[in-house]
């Protein structure tokens, strides 16, 4: 297993959902039947795959190890953008989740901050996972040396094991699979 190719994985998948968000919030655009329910799946892959088990890999593993090692080019990087943009996409998806419940109980001018932070988490993330593949991996693979790249493998390797005591992978690759499903199941045409 090589962690920069699951990592780049993981990415994929996280499009994967960025493009489901996109479809629902065209739904509620169009007028169509929205089952709002469904972003509370979509808020518990993104806090569970896309954050704690993805982020959780680069922010407790390979931004430690950039950090300490690179020194303050990696810092800046690390520091001042990519958590900083982890930060601002848990933002989104709190007030996400906060307009969703607004909905739920009736605020229908709530689906407007519904489509607001759920587009700009999209977005956000589009960008950010373009960044890492194309420059922060790239960068941590070229300069990191080959002991730091080492123990990355190593623990990416417990970071999986741990996640598949829980089967972390495979719920919410399902989850994402279910959503997608539905989706093209509702002839939503997007």
């Amino acid at each position: 297993m090589d962690c920069f190719d699951l990592m780049v994985e993981e990415h994929r998948n996280i499009k994967r959902m960025l493009a489901v968000i996109r479809r629902y919030c065209k739904k509620i655009l169009t007028g169509e039947d929205v089952r709002y329910e469904d972003f509370y799946k979509i808020i518990d892959f993104i806090r569970n795959y896309a954050d704690r088990y993805h982020h959780g890999k680069e922010e407790q593993l390979l931004f430690v190890k950039m950090v300490e090692e690179l020194g303050p080019i990696a810092e800046k990087l690390v520091k001042y953008g990519m958590n900083v943009e982890h930060d601002l996409g848990r933002l989104f998806v709190q007030d996400l989740e906060a307009a969703v419940g607004r909905v739920l109980e009736g605020d229908m001018d709530a689906r407007l901050d519904v489509i607001a932070n759920a587009i700009s988490y999209t977005h956000l993330l589009n960008r950010h996972i373009d960044k890492e593949d194309g420059v922060v991996y790239k960068y941590a693979e070229k300069n990191l040396s080959k002991e730091t790249l080492d123990w990355l493998e190593q623990e990416c390797l417990v970071f999986e094991q741990r996640a598949g005591e829980d089967k972390t992978r495979e719920k919410y690759l399902a989850l994402l699979n279910e959503l997608e499903s539905s989706l093209s199941q509702a002839g939503s045409g997007c």
